[in-house]
């Protein structure tokens, strides 16, 4: 800082050094074409004045801002945090800062965080999509702008963008293998949206997982639900009103479990002696917890957003090179509380 309160410059550095701007600013950055005594006394007198190097220009000079973006739907689902603490980390090793934002699933919140991030010009996004979310267009958009997209767990179909996400059918074979193991003959599923890829694979190997383990499928076990507490509500009396009440249930991640832990109580269902529950997701805090479900299906968030993390940065890291990357899929896995 001068004594006029404004910032230094290479400018002003140079000035008072009688040199040219343009080695004050070779020394700063330890040209090997600049002597050793010039580097010293531009260092000595740029930390004398306070200088910090013009972040604008740097930017502007490497068409970079260092800054990459991520969109989730929920900040506050430990899921997603655990996502989070991983990317942070690896983006820390890079030396960028990670901008967040929440779309709470909402599509038109969504669009606007990555349009204010493309304005912003971060070098790059790693998003989760919301589970309303059907309007694929702005992939194309930020292909225009040069600004690399990577997806992790809720990933699109049908588009051709790297994706990292999780094999549920190899936790949902293992879950419903343990219902079986204890005698359990009627099994439901309480799904997610229906707008959402993953259900349709829920559906799909929780079927062949019944069939497998020498049981019937039923789409009547099969409920869906916004997950809101009403939502799990309702499918949960959808559930208890069929003929054949199931004893054990599948569930769509850790917060239906909470909403069918909590409609338990109110209408005197015995967890584990009356109905069982496996979750997704994996909540750290069950294990202390008085009524926890029997397992979870380990979906390996941090894990998830590391790789995306390595991608995106792979992908920054060669920008004018055609590479092409394939999904990376990560094997579900149940675990016991």
């Amino acid at each position: 800082m001068n004594k006029a309160g404004k910032p230094t410059t290479i400018k002003e550095i140079a000035r008072k050094l009688r040199i040219s701007p343009s080695t004050v600013s070779r020394a700063l950055n330890d040209h090997p074409s600049i002597g050793l005594v010039t580097t010293m006394r531009v260092k000595k007198l740029a930390e004398e004045l306070n200088y910090e190097p013009n972040q604008t220009a740097i930017f502007f000079k490497q068409r970079k801002t260092f800054t990459i973006g991520v969109i989730l739907p929920k900040l506050s689902e430990p899921f997603f945090a655990s996502a989070i603490s991983a990317i942070e980390e690896i983006a820390a090793e890079k030396k960028f800062t990670v901008l967040l934002g929440q779309s709470l699933d909402n599509p038109e919140r969504e669009l606007n965080i990555i349009n204010s991030f493309r304005t912003h010009r971060v070098d790059g996004i790693l998003m989760s999509l919301g589970k309303n979310t059907i309007d694929m267009g702005f992939v194309e958009r930020l292909h225009k702008y040069e600004i690399p997209i990577v997806f992790f767990d809720c990933v699109p179909e049908n588009i051709d963008v790297p994706k990292v996400y999780c094999d549920l059918s190899t936790g949902i074979h293992e879950a419903v293998k343990a219902f079986v193991e204890r005698g359990h003959k009627q099994i439901a599923l309480i799904n997610g949206p229906e707008t959402l890829n993953a259900t349709g694979e829920r559906t799909f190997s929780f079927k062949n997982a019944l069939l497998d383990n020498g049981l019937t499928f039923d789409e009547k076990y099969v409920v869906y639900s916004e997950l809101t507490e009403e939502s799990n509500y309702k499918a949960m009396e959808k559930l208890r009103a069929l003929d054949a009440t199931p004893s054990a249930i599948l569930a769509f991640n850790d917060y239906v479990t909470f909403d069918i832990i909590k409609y338990a109580k109110e209408n005197g269902i015995s967890l584990g002696r009356d109905i069982q529950v496996i979750s997704f997701a994996n909540y750290s805090l069950w294990k202390y917890m008085d009524n926890p479900p029997l397992a979870s299906i380990e979906q390996y968030p941090a894990e998830q957003g590391a790789k995306a993390a390595e991608i995106l940065f792979e992908m920054l890291e060669n920008k004018d090179l055609e590479i092409s990357i394939p999904d990376q899929i990560l094997a579900s896995k149940l675990v016991y509380q």
